[in-house]
């Protein structure tokens, strides 16, 4: 499994999303009405809109990106490998998004470049994609994947590569995680929680951390599949510029 992919031409990614306002009274009319339209189909018999407005950062047309964290796979000193990671966060969604989509073409200059998350091709991918597009800015040759063949599509996915061809079940990072004996990401927070903590707390440098520990899970699962050793925690560097 994953015999003929070189783990240094790998970016590893995940992203955290929240919705657009705090609230759903502080949505614009004609906003409130799409999400109407939109909680018609997701909520219970006992919900309004407003009770699944939470949701909505799910939704690439509702909700916005809040932190996208980036690690590669470098030589490692106590391991075979170690980790660098690198995350692009804040309120402003546009300047996180053009840092981001500058970095992401730099890389893709790398021959055999693959940009790798967990469900990243149902959920980061094409979020990601819909919000630079959103935020009218041009989108990386990478993740421009509209008419091309599947063989040429440049992105490796964990869930998918778990499935062995299995279309039925979702399959958690967490639960992934901890079959494979890999130090869990949600020992803090969990997506469930990001926007209560971006919005009420206003505390990004949480999301941020574990933002960051997903992608090192995803790259951890990475080298399980293809039966490497897991990264030594001295061996992980989180990038400061």
């Amino acid at each position: 499994m994953l015999d003929k992919t070189n783990p240094f031409n790998v970016l590893f990614l995940d992203i955290e999303t929240v919705p657009q306002q705090p609230s759903y009274s502080e949505l614009p009319e004609k906003f409130k009405y799409f999400w109407e339209k939109k909680a018609e189909k997701i909520r219970g018999e006992d919900e309004s809109a407003e009770d699944v407005y939470p949701r909505a950062g799910i939704y690439s047309e509702f909700g916005k990106i809040v932190c996208i964290s980036v690690g590669v796979l470098k030589k490692g000193t106590t391991s075979n490998y170690g980790f660098r990671v690198k995350s692009f966060y804040g309120a402003d969604e546009k300047k996180l998004l053009q840092g981001f989509s500058e970095m992401v073409q730099r890389f893709s200059s790398k021959e055999g470049a693959l940009l790798c998350a967990h469900n990243g091709k149902e959920f980061d991918f094409p979020y990601i994609v819909r919000r630079i597009l959103i935020n009218r800015l041009p989108v990386p040759e990478i993740l421009n994947v509209p008419g091309k063949k599947p063989w040429e599509v440049p992105f490796l996915d964990t869930m998918e590569l778990w499935k062995f061809g299995d279309y039925k079940n979702y399959t958690s990072l967490d639960l992934l995680t901890y079959i494979f004996d890999i130090p869990t990401p949600k020992d803090d927070i969990d997506g469930s929680m990001v926007g209560k903590v971006f919005w009420e707390e206003n505390d990004v440098d949480r999301i941020v951390h574990y933002c960051e520990k997903d992608t090192q899970a995803v790259a951890q699962l990475f080298l399980r599949f293809k039966g490497e050793e897991l990264i030594d925690e001295e061996d992980i560097e989180r990038a400061t510029d």
